[in-house]
């Protein structure tokens, strides 16, 4: 139930990824309806429900044009799940949230200072920059934009068959 589903605004724009859990509970409550469904069933006492790996809005949602909100989904998802540091690409479930500058050493949360980091590297960066810990950086943060989302939901989607024709990829 946590595999991920591209969710499409009314117009087929692809806005988010969400999980096949959140999906269904769209599909159920009206919300939404599959555009693109897996192999995969929820089975109820009376109800049999494809798992959806593309759903659609019914209503139009305005996406304004700003900065996403600075959380630690859309850190991984800017990161793709990778640690920025070894390079180890992992499930959200062994990632941690690493402020590159240390909150001790005056860093802030803010999206140019946090990265998705591995246990173990974090545990091994410590409370030290990563200059300090003899670690570099596979990339420098940056804020998630709506851009950028847009290059991540095409990245994820090259991996899943069925969002390809909603992503032009």
């Amino acid at each position: 139930m946590k595999a991920p589903v591209l969710v499409l605004n009314s117009t087929y724009e692809p806005i988010n990824v969400t999980t096949a859990r959140r999906a269904i509970v769209l599909i159920l409550k009206g919300t939404a309806r599959p555009e693109e469904v897996t192999s995969r069933v929820v089975r109820s006492a009376h109800v049999v429900i494809p798992v959806p790996s593309v759903i659609r809005l019914l209503e139009y949602v305005h996406i304004p044009f700003e900065r996403k909100e600075l959380s630690r989904k859309n850190v991984l998802l800017r990161d793709g799940y990778t640690c920025q540091y070894c390079g180890r690409k992992l499930p959200s479930s062994e990632l941690t949230v690493d402020h590159v500058i240390p909150r001790s050493k005056g860093g802030r949360t803010s999206w140019d200072n946090v990265v998705a980091c591995c246990r173990r590297c974090n545990v091994r960066k410590g409370n030290r920059t990563p200059e300090e810990a003899g670690m570099t950086l596979r990339k420098h943060p940056r804020a998630l934009s709506w851009r950028v989302s847009h290059q991540i939901l095409a990245h994820l989607g090259r991996q899943q068959e069925a969002w390809k024709k909603y992503l032009l990829l």
